[in-house]
């Protein structure tokens, strides 16, 4: 079902004193947990306003890189019962990317959003200023909820050890070659062995030690438009961009360790177009069985990173 962006806007008044948009002086981990939080649980009841706070004077809630509404037509204003969700947090660009699966048979969702806040010293540091969620529901590019819940909930995104981390530019930089790799096939990207890869919900991984993630690309993709959540306590990064010609809406998340490429997440709105324009996905399967490897012999992971 292709959701339709509602032209109400999604700004709203709230007591916290006017803040700028987009602010660089970072803020702390603390705060942009308690954030990913107070989104948990405006999600689950339908109520940003009730939940989010502080909000500035002046919020823009977009879906699909579109203004949508916080109260009226967006996912965000309905509650959702979510199955499972990952959150990282950026601390020096003082925003936070939460990454949601939600499995009702009536309406499922996979779910990429951004959260801006503002930064700083002061009493107005950490005060939210905008969000950015892609929504994928069936339609959309190898949409399955439910296997892409199946396979998250296997990965491993716990904390690295201090002494182990990359730095940010090392972090931005092996995401940035995998992305590359699509304009310019020279491009040099850091794989790692073993490396899983979720298109959707299309897994690479076998759950093996020789797991490769270097299964081709396409060619001549742009990825443009690129925005960064980067947080080095768990080797993440997640950009949102526009893929190709179409410029469609997508988010692109990696965990890296000691450089190198481990897991890589795929979530992109197709638009009005079924699966992309690569006809329907249940016939991509039934074609591609192997595209859902057996996992069971995996450990899910009981508690995501939060």
């Amino acid at each position: 079902m292709k959701r339709f962006v509602y032209g109400a806007l999604g700004a709203v008044a709230a007591a916290a004193v006017a803040t700028p948009a987009f602010a660089q002086a970072g803020c702390t981990r603390e705060r942009l947990q308690e954030i990913a939080d107070q989104y948990r649980a405006a999600q689950a009841d339908g109520r940003a306003i009730m939940h989010m706070k502080p909000m500035g004077e002046w919020v823009n809630y977009n879906e699909n890189f579109e203004l949508s509404s916080m109260t009226y037509g967006g996912v965000i204003a309905t509650p959702q019962k979510v199955d499972w969700d990952r959150s990282f947090y950026d601390t020096v660009a003082c925003t936070v990317y939460i990454e949601s699966i939600i499995t009702n048979p009536e309406q499922p969702y996979v779910l990429a959003t951004m959260i801006r806040a503002s930064g700083g010293p002061g009493s107005g540091a950490g005060t939210i200023s905008g969000f950015d969620v892609i929504v994928t529901d069936e339609d959309d590019w190898l949409f399955n909820a439910e296997k892409t819940l199946y396979y998250a909930q296997r990965e491993d995104w716990s904390e690295i050890p201090e002494a182990r981390r990359n730095t940010r530019e090392e972090l931005r930089a092996a995401a940035d070659a995998y992305l590359d790799l699509f304009k310019d096939k020279s491009v040099s990207v850091p794989w790692g062995i073993p490396c899983a890869r979720l298109e959707g919900s299309v897994y690479t991984g076998k759950g093996q030690p020789d797991d490769d993630c270097n299964v081709g690309v396409p060619d001549n993709v742009d990825m443009v438009d690129r925005r960064y959540v980067i947080d080095p306590v768990v080797g993440s990064v997640a950009v949102f961009l526009r893929m190709g010609q179409n410029r469609r809406p997508d988010a692109h998340v990696f965990r890296i360790e000691d450089g190198k490429l481990r897991f890589i997440h795929t979530i992109t709105n197709c638009g009005e177009q079924e699966n992309c324009g690569f006809g329907p996905f249940k016939e991509m399967v039934e074609r591609n069985p192997g595209v859902w490897p057996n996992l069971d012999h995996v450990a899910v992971v009981t508690r995501p990173q939060r």
